[in-house]
């Protein structure tokens, strides 16, 4: 029932900007997580950064930090990730997942996940 998915992604220059956004629909919980991953080849999902639903309450990993901004809408039940200063490491599939009970940074504590959105950022 729950539905999770991920829009926005784009081919970019470093240094541009973009914005990713996550819907939820189907959903009857109102206590949890909405966390950002990204993964790339051969790679294991990475933390990226998390917000509380209920108290807007959120955490960024470190190489992140003043470049990305997560928000929610509670109305169109919607998060979104700005992502300014884009940088050729940032170049990932983004994921948008739910956590309901677990730790914000393991990706195989969520339980429901969407489909990812292609971020590449060319020199």
């Amino acid at each position: 029932q729950v539905q999770v998915a991920e829009s926005g992604g784009q081919l970019v220059q470093i240094g541009e900007s973009l914005r990713l956004s996550c819907a939820i629909s189907g959903r009857t919980f109102s206590n949890f997580v909405v966390g950002w991953f990204r993964r790339t080849p051969g790679k294991e999902r990475e933390f990226v950064t998390g917000i509380q639903w209920s108290d807007g309450m959120a955490g960024y990993e470190d190489s992140v930090k003043g470049r990305f901004t997560v928000s929610k809408d509670i109305a169109k039940d919607m998060v979104y990730l700005q992502m300014n200063s884009l940088k050729f490491e940032d170049t990932a599939v983004y994921l948008c997942g739910i956590l309901l009970d677990g730790a914000w940074t393991d990706a195989d504590d969520y339980q429901y996940w969407g489909q990812g959105t292609q971020v590449t950022v060319s020199s």
